[in-house]
């Protein structure tokens, strides 16, 4: 009976040339996007309202409110990323819909490009630890450039490697291409950071294809932004200064506690004051650079030193700016260097939990696993108080907007002052400031435009409302004052 098995397995077809190969894994980390994609859907809420930095970018497309100002540090990737459904439909559920969908993919693709460099496992546990924290699952579904650029320097870094060894066909190379691309179409500078790694290896090594398919990528996505910048700002140095400028002067800076102290669910910490996040929330934090070293000397000891090293490095100059050259903190600006992170992590933990030989470790898998269950814990409790706070504060937006309304302030009209830009969208008024980063008008300007359209300018209780706004009528609206212009005749 043996001999009959072993002829038929023998006699086995070999399945046709044309017929599609499934790659070794792809299941597995198909079922770890799938499950970020509803994680946010279920989490986080399809109805929260848009958020300061996405009526910015969502408004650029939009056809119900005007467009509001787009600083020097912003690019035009979210506002294409979102235009098939902001441009036709003002639902804020559909759009956080398409955005989880289109993360999972993202993520999916993400894994993908390092098949054959980690095992299966190791990728799809990557992709989990990822995927799982709080700053990942709540801006996932949201008009956001960084969690895209951590999804493009995953695919650049894991094609680059692709190529780098190797790999017959040019599908790695457009993987580059891709990667790159999408990290500058997204944020341009974080994509020079990031790439600076990889930029080197190609020169040192000679890599002359790899270092064009890079080049040519990065030279793809930000070709806009610097046309733009020889457009609206003088030059691409007029515009790196003016970016340089609203985030505070880039220079070197101690951002490291600022970061900590956003991990307690600020999305962002600017003037970074207060008490330091609970040292359950940032443990996460401090265990990450440590399994990345294990990671890394466990490749070294395996041979495999070039596929841990780059992600680590580039991890590495991803995070320089944000720990060392400003002065604030917002958790997602880290995104890009938890994804490389992840996957030297992952490569960690399993070394942990698994001999060589594929035995367990009962005891060592058992501690691993309580820390997960306890990070896990952590991540979702920072997570719905932070959707509970932005759920509020962006309702309490809307219900600002439906008094203006009733006020006599509607389309087409003009709000200037504190928080102009969020009121302004929800209002469906344009917005314009006439000091601080979002400066875009003059107070001449403003007192024009009050004499033909409704003109509205907020302030704080007890602030100083500007010159010209000091004989308007005050309203007050929740916690703030809004004085509204004369009607115009």
């Amino acid at each position: 009976m043996n001999a009959i098995l072993v002829g038929m397995r023998r006699r086995a077809p070999a399945p046709a040339s044309g017929a599609p190969r499934r790659a070794p894994g792809a299941g597995l980390l198909a079922l770890v996007a799938g499950a970020f994609t509803l994680a946010q859907l279920v989490l986080v809420r399809p109805g929260m309202g848009l958020g300061w930095d996405e009526t910015v970018y969502v408004s650029q497309v939009t056809a119900h409110t005007p467009a509001a100002f787009f600083s020097a540090p912003r690019s035009r990737g979210v506002s294409l990323l979102v235009a098939p459904v902001a441009s036709w439909s003002s639902s804020t559920a559909l759009l956080r819909v398409y955005l989880a969908v289109l993360s999972g993919l993202g993520l999916y693709l993400a894994l993908r490009a390092w098949r054959g460099l980690f095992p299966p496992r190791v990728l799809a546990t990557a992709g989990a630890l990822f995927a799982t924290l709080w700053v990942t699952l709540f801006y996932g579904p949201q008009a956001m450039p960084n969690y895209w650029v951590a999804v493009g320097a995953l695919i650049c870094a894991g094609c680059f490697l692709r190529a780098r060894g190797g790999e017959p066909g040019r599908a790695a190379l457009y993987g580059v291409v891709a990667g790159a691309a999408l990290m500058a179409w997204m944020r341009p500078t974080d994509a020079v950071y990031v790439s600076l790694p990889l930029l080197a290896a190609a020169l040192w090594r000679r890599h002359w294809r790899l270092l064009l398919a890079l080049a040519g990528g990065l030279a793809a996505g930000g070709v806009e932004w610097v046309i733009e910048a020889y457009a609206w700002y003088g030059g691409l140095a007029e515009r790196l200064h003016e970016a340089s400028r609203i985030q505070g002067g880039l220079g070197w800076q101690w951002a490291v506690d600022d970061q900590l102290r956003s991990l307690g669910g600020r999305a962002l910490c600017r003037p970074c004051t207060g008490p330091m996040a609970h040292p359950l929330v940032t443990a996460w934090w401090f265990a990450l650079p440590v399994l990345a070293a294990v990671g890394l000397a466990v490749a070294v000891r395996a041979g495999r030193t070039a596929r841990t090293l780059v992600p680590l490095a580039c991890a590495a100059t991803a995070a320089v700016p944000y720990l060392f050259l400003i002065g604030y903190a917002a958790p997602r600006f880290l995104q890009p260097a938890y994804a490389l992170l992840a996957l030297p992590v992952a490569d960690a933990l399993w070394h942990l939990v698994r001999t060589p030989a594929g035995r367990w470790r009962p005891v060592a898998a058992g501690l691993v696993a309580l820390a997960l269950a306890g990070h896990l814990a952590v991540q979702y409790t920072v997570l719905d108080r932070t959707v509970d706070r932005n759920t509020a504060g962006r309702r309490d937006w809307a219900r600002t907007a439906d008094t203006l309304h009733r006020l006599g302030v509607r389309p087409p009209c003009l709000l200037t002052g504190h928080e102009a830009i969020p009121l302004g969208y929800y209002t469906g008024c344009s917005s314009g400031n006439t000091a601080g980063h979002n400066k875009s008008t003059t107070p001449a300007e403003v007192e024009r435009t009050a004499r033909r359209v409704p003109v509205a300018a907020v302030t704080r209780p007890g602030g100083t409302p500007p010159s010209y706004a000091r004989t308007w009528t005050p309203h007050r609206i929740g916690g703030l004052v809004v004085r509204i212009a004369p009607a115009p005749r």
